[in-house]
């Protein structure tokens, strides 16, 4: 059996999935290959590193001015499809294909022309709208019939113009009529799938999974670090702070707790770390994920206020390390949940009771191996075993 995963990086949340999935595979001996587009350099002949900066940036204006991302890069595209050519995948497994580095036009006709059977994980909605991967912020269901007059073509992918409309009908000409299984990290998602033109295709859901073995609770010389021995702590993580994420909810926030509660904010970059309140310690994203653990490890509790968001790998690297998670009733963050390990509330809510929160939750109690990267790759395996069988 041969696979071929594609996403947009090799790290972050979604490229950490794949290449879990690949070492394990490599581990059984299957014949298991990576393509990303944006990050490091290849390491080894499995991996594929489509290497193609200058088209990147070429895609990111053409989608400026056309609002038709995902239809560059056709050199990075072409060469890749050459690669596809000689490996010959049994299963192509797809996750993020949207981040300006691969022409989605050339590798769908690609796939359809060799009936190539797919699994597509979706992280978020973007393959099933006309422009944006999230809509719950706005409260948007035109992408149940038929996008148009976008009300978000300003923000990611951002463009001058709005071309939802023939977005919207160039993706289901070219994602619908295939052998795709799609994947959903979220029974949020799973059931948004199935009212959209995707609805075709049988919806598996397989929630996300971390590494236990790293995310676990770890003694750490965190608050000694920065003075706060006597101060408790709430946590908040992402990978790149925005509106999205909540980063206004932690400002806010910051205004009324007590002195002896500090906030602690982790992913900030260098200019949002100069502007926010000086009661708030802002770290810069780490790919060390040994200090990340420690860092959850101390905080009282973790704050995920995202307004849009899957099934959120930071909820569930929190809970693996045994810290309590209170999140908002967003896309798939409540779902890890349980009645002793947090709570999903709002923001008004927690803004009046965060004491409360910080010391309700003594004995979190979380299920480690349905949140482990272990029991999520079994289920890719037993998924791709199953695919691989129907070839045969």
């Amino acid at each position: 059996m041969k696979i071929v995963q594609i996403n947009t990086f090799s790290s972050k949340s979604t490229g950490t999935i794949m290449m879990n999935i690949h070492k394990k595979l490599v581990e059984e001996g299957i014949e298991s290959y990576v393509v990303w587009g944006r990050g490091r350099k290849a390491e080894n002949d499995k991996e594929i590193y489509m290497n193609d900066k200058i088209g990147i940036y070429k895609h990111v204006l053409y989608t400026r001015l056309t609002d038709k991302t995902g239809l560059y890069s056709n050199k990075a595209t072409r060469i890749l499809i050459e690669k596809l050519e000689q490996i010959k995948p049994d299963l192509i497994h797809l996750h993020n294909i949207h981040g300006y580095y691969i022409n989605i036009e050339m590798l769908f006709n690609y796939i359809r022309k060799n009936n190539i059977k797919v699994i597509w994980t979706l992280h978020d909605c973007w393959a099933f709208t006309g422009h944006c991967p999230h809509f719950e912020l706005i409260g948007c269901n035109k992408w149940k019939e038929q996008c148009h007059n976008c009300l978000q073509n300003k923000v990611y992918p951002k463009s001058i113009f709005d071309n939802s409309k023939w977005n919207y009908q160039k993706k289901k000409a070219l994602f619908t009529g295939l052998d795709i299984t799609i994947v959903t990290p979220s029974k949020w998602l799973a059931e948004l799938v199935k009212k959209s033109f995707l609805k075709e295709y049988e919806v598996k859901i397989i929630n996300n999974g971390v590494n236990t073995d790293i995310f676990k609770h770890r003694e750490s010389d965190f608050k000694k670090k920065f003075d706060i021995e006597d101060k408790k702590i709430i946590l908040g993580v992402a990978s790149e702070w925005t509106k999205e994420k909540g980063l206004h909810d932690f400002i806010k926030l910051s205004q009324i707790v007590d002195e002896n509660v500090k906030i602690v904010l982790v992913g900030l970059n260098k200019k949002q770390i100069k502007q926010i309140p000086s009661n708030i310690i802002g770290i810069e994203r780490t790919e060390n994920t040994e200090k990340l653990a420690e860092i959850y490890s101390v905080a009282d509790i973790y704050f995920n206020p995202t307004y849009a968001d899957n099934y959120p790998t930071t909820n569930l690297e929190a809970l693996a390390c045994g810290t309590p998670v209170i999140t908002y009733n967003t896309g798939g963050a409540p779902e890890c949940i349980n009645e002793t390990n947090g709570f999903v509330t709002d923001f008004e809510d927690f803004f009046n009771n965060y004491k409360l929160y910080l010391n309700k939750y003594k004995n979190p109690n979380t299920d480690l191996k349905k949140i482990g990267k272990e029991y999520m790759i079994k289920e890719y395996l037993k998924l791709y075993n199953k695919l691989y069988e129907d070839v045969l």
